[in-house]
């Protein structure tokens, strides 16, 4: 007699606005910490991606991040921000980085416990109560993007999913729409 597995639970991940991404921005107020979030919201990185990422990943002649050896070990291309290359040719002018665009002190590549901690502390400066975790800046980019009416075969390109399925799951959270619908309750004479 086989014996059935409970159903695993599908979540939803927890998205945040615009308005509190920006919030959350906002607070950040060292350069290299400021350019870490900001290239991990503009452009949809994963935190392995943006730490493993070099100076000649970032192509500005052609407007795009070079993401290498990425989950699944794959390779491609996502958004360069005009913003954010502003701000990553200020963080350069600070910093000098030598090989990866986030160093640490010693020159090897940023560490994701800093990256976390930054994160962190934004999110507590923030007010934003949400239980939002770094990979929370990956999902609020994609439904962005969605919201604002991107193809979702691009998002998923962007994001590096293999399946569209996978990406589909943006199409549940986002919220737009909504403002056209009304709620049966708001037409009964109550």
């Amino acid at each position: 007699m086989a014996i059935q597995r409970p159903r695993k639970a599908k979540k939803l991940p927890v998205v945040l606005s615009e308005n509190e991404v920006k919030l959350l921005l906002q607070q950040v107020k060292n350069i290299k910490h400021k350019s870490i979030l900001f290239t991990i919201y503009s452009a949809g990185l994963r935190r392995s991606e943006v730490l493993h990422l070099k100076l000649i990943d970032i192509d500005s002649e052609r407007n795009c991040i070079i993401v290498k050896g990425a989950k699944g070990n794959k390779d491609r291309n996502t958004l360069l921000s005009k913003k954010l290359l502003l701000l990553l040719r200020e963080y350069y002018k600070v910093y000098k980085p030598k090989e990866y665009l986030f160093e640490g002190a010693t020159g090897r590549r940023y560490s994701i416990t800093s990256i976390r901690k930054i994160y962190g502390n934004a999110l507590v400066k923030s007010g934003i109560k949400k239980k939002a975790h770094l990979h929370t800046l990956r999902h609020s980019f994609a439904t962005h993007l969605l919201e604002r009416g991107t193809d979702i075969r691009y998002i998923q390109a962007l994001l590096g999913h293999s399946s569209s399925k996978t990406t589909e799951i943006y199409t549940h959270i986002t919220t737009k729409g909504f403002d056209t619908i009304e709620s049966p309750l708001d037409e009964m004479d109550i």
